[in-house]
């Protein structure tokens, strides 16, 4: 006759048996699917670690491409409006208040990016929600940074994205790139060619065969800027870590001075200096490396808010030490 401990034993047993049944059966399928067969504990493992690995790897792609896909929708930057006084013709009503606007002139502000009407002291409540209409924002050049991004609905001027393709696709191995000057007529006929067609502007190498003339139209884009790339706000805190001599502190005051630049400021930067580091990779062939790049680009991207002619002079050089200091770490501060 069974000892109790041999009947406990067994009841313990089979309990484990029928509670393991619905994963033996889920298994089973699986392996059976997979055309594969579960032997020994050993062979188990070896069967169900790749299967794992299988679907880590899976779960970390669609993850990695919902993030990507979410990292290409077009972000929501805010704009103040650029209201300008206004006479209107007849009558007319603040479109914040609602109420009338009195007077035979200038009777209240409109922005000149979207076209709101309101009431002088209306304008100091209305909040940054300007959406700047196409009809309002005619020209390319010369205008604010995050009204064309707005108006045209992109990440960053397209002025940038499409110059950029272009002297990736064909100029990277070009000596002395940024640095040789084109033509200066074709470099304004190009400028011409956003202000009047935009996105649809050629500047393909059937139109402009030497890729100086394009490289010159896109610093051209940066010096005409009302507001710098780096913005006067933001130009002290660059300068002060350029100044700084221990390597750490000076990318922390770097990576502080970047969250002083509006959003569409500060992506179309890091856009820029991925660029210039891609640029950097072919020094052999182009012979520009950052020091030379940030020599082109620190008086294009950065401009002092200071009057004084010496101050603004003696800026210079850490002007370039900023561009290159953002290109060498790239990878690191966006």
């Amino acid at each position: 006759m069974p000892s109790k401990e041999s009947w406990s034993g067994r009841k313990a047993n089979r309990a484990a048996v029928h509670k393991s049944k619905p994963e033996g059966r889920q298994q089973d399928l699986l392996i059976a699917a997979l055309g594969m067969k579960l032997g020994s504990q050993k062979s188990s493992v070896t069967i169900w670690q790749p299967l794992k690995l299988f679907a880590y790897s899976q779960l970390t792609s669609l993850v990695r491409r919902a993030t990507l896909k979410e990292n290409e929708q077009i972000p929501k930057y805010e704009k103040v409006h650029n209201f300008k006084v206004h006479t209107f013709r007849g009558p007319h009503w603040c479109e914040y208040c609602a109420n009338f606007m009195w007077g035979l002139i200038a009777q209240g502000v409109k922005c000149a990016d979207c076209g709101l009407n309101v009431h002088k002291q209306c304008s100091k409540m209305v909040p940054n929600d300007c959406k700047p209409d196409l009809k309002h924002v005619k020209k390319v050049y010369s205008c604010d940074l995050t009204t064309l991004v707005k108006a045209h609905i992109t990440k960053r001027p397209m002025v940038v994205d499409m110059c950029i393709r272009e002297i990736e696709s064909r100029g990277l191995n070009s000596e002395g790139l940024y640095r040789v000057s084109g033509f200066s007529d074709l470099i304004e006929d190009v400028k011409m060619a956003f202000d009047r067609d935009g996105e649809k502007a050629d500047i393909s190498v059937n139109m402009y065969e030497d890729i100086n003339i394009i490289t010159g139209a896109l610093k051209l884009y940066f010096r005409d800027l009302p507001i710098p790339l780096i913005t006067y706000d933001a130009y002290p805190k660059f300068i002060e870590s350029a100044k700084i001599m221990d390597p750490d502190e000076q990318l922390e005051t770097l990576h502080e001075a970047l969250k002083l630049l509006p959003p569409a400021h500060c992506e179309t930067l890091r856009y820029l200096m991925a660029h210039l580091k891609r640029v950097t990779l072919h020094e052999k062939e182009n012979l520009m490396n950052a020091e030379n790049l940030g020599i082109v680009f620190g008086p294009t991207l950065m401009r002092s808010p200071e009057l004084d002619a010496m101050a603004a002079l003696n800026d210079i050089r850490y002007q370039r030490l900023v561009v290159e200091l953002l290109i060498k770490n790239e990878d690191i501060l966006f």
